[in-house]
Formats: structure tokens, C-alpha cells, sequence
């Protein structure tokens, strides 16, 4: 691939505009700024902001042994189809970072109702094995984070089993009461409080999931000397945290309490001392506004679900303006890319079929994903176009590495049966056709992977005349490029670009695409931002995504 020369780079540094450095602090608020949107100003950044992430269902991943159920083992088997660590192959996604959905011991397929938080699932392997993943991965350049929840675990563990016979040291640890107050689920389903050997017993999602009780100090020092344990004994590098929302209630208030918040800043301020390098991102599933009050709280990111809805329908639609106007609402609640991106995760239909099964779509949702500013986050299966159903056993069934009956993900009988069109979308398939969904997926990761302005850089919207094209400038000291996302079916004609407001010095810019470094087209920045003598990109493909860097013509 060629690069721009050496020289131009560096006078890249001296001729555009200045950005905070990654230790600066925010400059402040968006301020108004031409072609649509707002000129978002930078703030701090972190290692995790360089990563791509890949969510893994351990049981649905690979099987080691013949026995059915993914493994750690199994896990460790396929890193080199996930990041092999070397960037010259080109038979590796190139994801940087793994989200291990729950791996302690428990009575369930899902691991959400633990009942040992400091053993290794049985099914899944050992302590041991967990600690092998961790080097292995680390040698690649990979670093991985696990499910940790925190708000409840299962009736069978130890502790509820204690308290429900009364046990004077563990009587406090779970929310009991004699009568049953009657409330609902918040999200308007069924009843939180379940009958129990000392009456009723609080359960925020289920009667086989109780919740711990915060405002019992024991069990505070309990779960942040697991969350110790994890980093420091068994070498994870951060926490994706379950179900942030309900850790603590407030009479009949059961989400988003003051208690709550203050809770999280306090494990925040416990993670700074113990380890400060630690990562951590939060399930608040709501609307922008209220999941933005976790990171506020002291949580690093949280997912933003009300993006990935704007995602899928843009890419549904055929039309920018859903992801156009949910980043303005998020570039207004957030700090500076201190939330997490993605499509569809283990508790929802996968994108693939809510996408219709399109692949022009879901070209493009993947590409909105991966140049969007943000943390983004792949759920497994993803780059192959793996179907399902809303049902949760539906979404997390076996990898489709094959086509054949156990998918390559068993030499026995898969626990459950694989996705059902296993037989063409697969990923042995998927990598012998260049132009498929996979190499797509792999191309914008390394895209993604190799551009400081796409990993940690500004966001602002360009506007270009048309809802077909999504036009964005992302911006990061001295590198600037121009993403533009073609969302109809052809070659679009007779647009153009708003302006580049203040983020770009004036003057005369050389285009380059960022992937080849080839020179495609001159312009000029005037000086109220405004581009001018932009030859027409047109070669913007149907379903499409170009990277255009611009470099200062010295």
C-alpha cells in the first residue's frame, strides 16, 4: 500500500489546526458550525478508544473436546481468526478486543445467575485455562474484558442459600420482607418480589435471579475484592457491567436511583486505585439521556442502544438522516466518545436478519459502525451474516465457521443446533470470496485499526444535498479524513460537501484515499471553512464507503 510521503505527513502537523492531545482536558462545549451539525471539540482519550471489540459466547464459539459446548480452549484455538498479530496476513478479522459474555460458574447455559463468582464455568474449562486465554491473547495485541454481574446472581448460590435459611452472616445479603408491596418490572413486566423461606425475596429480572444488597456493606467489600480478583489475579483487563441501572432501590423506585449512581462513581474511584488501566463499559439499556448519567457517574462508556437503532434504520431506509440526528443527541449528552457503538448483541435479533437478510445493508451497517465516532463493539457471527429469531437461545447458537452439520464448531453434537443458513454464510465460504460480507467486515476494522482519526478523532457532519449521502470529517491532530457513505443503490451525481468549519486550517488540501494512499483529487479550504474546487468523488459505489485523507499542500 502506498503512503503519502514523509515530508507532506509531517507538514500535516504544522498546517492543521492543533488538537488536544489525548491527556488534554475537553475544550469545552460544541459550538454552531456550517453544514449541518455541530463542530465537536476533543476531549481525552484512552487505549480502549483504539480497539475494535468482539463480543464471544464461550459456549457458542468452539468446542475443544467433542462434548458439544464451546471452551476456553476452544476459544484460544480460533485467536488467529480473530487477530493472528501480524498485520501483513490477511486471513484475520483484526478485532483488538474481546467482550467474554459471563464465564463463572453457573447452573445456567446464559451464566447471567452465577453461583461462584471466582470459578471458571466447568463447561467452559478452568482458572487456569481463562489465564492461558489471557496470555495468548496479550501476544497478539489483544486484551479482553468479562461480563461481570453484579446486581444478582443465582438462588443456588452459596450466599442466597445462607439467607434463606437465616443465616445471621448472610441474612442482610439479599432484600427479604414479609409481604408482597406488589410491584412490577419497570419495563412493565411481571412481579419483582418472589416467595420465598423468610417470606418474600427481591428479583429484579426473574425469581431464579435475586439481587444482592448494596446497601449492605459486606457485600459491597465482597463483590469490588472480586472485581480485584479478576484484574490482578486472573489478568482481565476491564468489566463489560450487567444491568447497571437496578444495583440499588429507592422505596418503589427500582432504576436509575441516586443510590445507584453514587455507587458506580464509587467503584470507579476503587478501579482508579487498584487498577487504573482497567476498562469499563456498562449495559444501561434506556434512551441517550439517561444512559449518558453512567458515564457521568464514573463508568468509562456505556452502550448506546438508541445509536444502533439509528444505524439499522438508516441502513434499512436507504437514508442519512436517522444517524444524523441521533449523534447530534449524542454528541450532546456524552463527554467526548464516551460511549460504546454497536448493532445487535446477544439479547437481540441479530442485525442480519433485521436487515432483511440484505447484504447491501448490512454493507453499510457495518461501515456506519466502524467509522462512526465511539468504541464499537462486534457481537460473534456478525461478519458472516448469521441469522436468528428474537428468541435469546435463537441469537447465541454455534459459530458457522463450515457449512457442514456441526458448523466446524463441533466434531460431537452442537448444544444447539447451528444458525440456519450455516451452509452458505459461514466464514470458510465468506473468506474465499473477496467481495463478500467477511471481507468487508475485515477491511473496515483494518481501516479503522490503522486511522488515529477514526479511532479517536472529532465528528462533524458535512452536508452534501442529498439523504443518500452520509458525509462526515473525522479529525485527529495531524491526520483529517473525509468519510462518505453511499446508501442508495448506484452512483449518485450532482452533490457536494458543506463545510469543514474550524477544523481544518485554510488552504489548499491534497485527496489521497487512506486505504491506497492514491491521489485523487485537489482542493481548497477557504477561511470560513467552506471546501471549494472539489473535483466530484462519484466513484462512491452503491452501498458504499470511501476514505478520503486530506493532507496540507505545502
Amino acid at each position: 500500500m502506498r503512503r503519502a510521503p514523509l515530508l507532506v505527513l509531517a507538514l500535516a502537523l504544522l498546517l492543521l489546526v492543533p488538537a488536544c492531545s489525548d491527556d488534554d482536558e475537553p475544550r469545552g462545549p460544541t459550538t454552531p458550525g456550517g453544514g449541518g451539525g455541530e463542530v465537536e471539540q476533543p476531549g481525552p482519550t484512552s487505549w480502549y478508544h483504539d480497539k475494535v471489540w468482539y463480543e464471544v459466547f464461550v459456549r457458542s464459539f468452539q468446542d475443544s473436546d467433542g462434548d458439544g459446548v464451546g471452551d476456553l480452549q476452544g476459544l484460544i484455538s480460533r485467536l488467529d481468526y480473530l487477530n493472528d498479530g501480524d498485520p501483513s496476513t490477511d486471513t484475520d478479522l483484526g478485532v483488538t478486543g474481546l467482550w467474554l459474555m459471563p464465564i463463572a460458574e453457573s447452573p445456567s447455559y446464559h451464566g447471567y445467575d452465577a453461583t461462584d463468582y471466582r470459578t471458571v464455568e466447568a463447561d467452559y474449562g478452568t482458572n487456569a485455562d481463562f489465564q492461558q486465554l489471557i496470555a495468548a491473547a496479550e501476544a497478539r495485541g489483544m486484551t479482553v474484558i468479562v461480563d461481570y454481574v453484579m446486581n444478582h446472581c443465582s438462588t443456588q448460590h452459596p450466599w442466597f442459600e445462607a439467607s434463606a435459611q437465616g443465616d445471621p452472616d448472610f441474612a442482610d445479603w439479599f432484600l427479604w420482607r414479609s409481604d408482597n408491596p406488589g410491584w412490577s418490572q419497570p419495563w412493565g413486566g411481571g412481579s419483582v418480589w418472589h416467595p420465598g423461606s423468610r417470606g418474600y425475596y427481591y428479583g429484579v429480572f426473574w425469581g431464579g435471579m435475586p439481587d444482592l444488597n448494596y446497601t449492605h456493606e459486606p457485600v459491597v467489600t465482597e463483590m469490588l475484592d472480586t472485581a480485584d480478583w479478576w484484574l490482578q489475579d486472573m489478568g482481565a483487563h476491564g468489566f463489560r457491567l450487567d444491568a447497571v441501572k437496578y444495583l440499588i432501590e429507592e422505596g418503589s423506585r427500582l432504576e436509575d436511583t441516586g443510590a445507584t449512581l453514587a455507587f458506580w462513581g464509587r467503584f470507579r474511584e476503587h478501579l482508579d486505585l487498584v487498577a487504573p488501566d482497567a476498562f469499563v463499559v456498562g449495559e444501561a439499556w434506556d434512551r441517550s439521556a439517561v444512559s449518558a448519567r453512567y458515564v457521568d457517574a464514573g463508568l468509562h462508556t456505556v452502550f448506546e442502544f438508541d445509536l444502533a437503532e439509528a444505524m439499522i434504520g438508516a441502513a434499512n431506509q436507504g437514508d442519512a438522516r436517522p444517524v444524523n440526528t441521533q449523534l447530534d443527541v449524542v454528541q450532546a449528552s456524552y463527554p467526548f466518545l464516551a460511549y460504546a457503538t454497536f448493532l445487535t448483541n446477544h439479547d437481540q435479533q441479530r442485525v442480519f436478519s433485521r436487515l432483511d437478510q440484505e447484504i447491501g445493508r448490512n454493507r453499510t451497517a457495518a461501515a456506519l459502525l466502524l467509522t462512526l465516532p465511539g468504541v464499537p463493539f462486534l457481537f460473534y457471527g456478525e461478519e458472516v451474516g448469521m441469522i436468528s429469531s428474537w428468541v435469546h437461545e435463537d441469537v447465541r447458537r454455534p459459530m458457522s465457521w463450515t457449512g457442514g452439520a456441526g458448523a466446524g464448531f463441533t466434531a460431537g453434537t452442537p448444544w444447539q443446533a447451528p444458525a440456519a443458513n450455516h451452509g452458505s454464510f459461514n466464514v470458510q465460504a465468506m473468506q474465499a470470496d473477496q467481495g463478500s460480507l467477511w471481507h468487508h467486515y475485515r477491511r473496515l476494522v483494518h481501516v479503522r485499526n490503522g486511522s488515529p482519526a477514526l479511532r479517536r478523532g472529532t465528528y462533524h457532519q458535512l452536508g452534501t444535498g442529498t439523504n443518500q449521502l452520509l458525509a462526515f470529517l473525522r479529525h485527529h491532530e495531524a491526520q483529517a479524513v473525509v468519510v462518505l457513505h453511499n446508501f442508495s443503490g448506484g452512483t449518485l451525481a450532482g452533490w457536494s460537501l458543506g463545510t469543514a468549519a474550524s477544523q481544518l486550517a485554510p488552504g489548499p488540501y491534497m485527496a489521497t484515499d487512506l486505504e491506497t494512499g492514491e491521489e485523487l483529487a485537489g482542493l481548497t479550504v477557504a477561511e470560513n471553512g467552506a471546501f471549494a474546487d472539489w473535483s466530484p468523488v462519484g466513484f462512491v459505489t452503491g452501498r458504499g464507503v470511501r476514505f478520503v485523507q486530506l493532507v496540507p499542500v505545502p
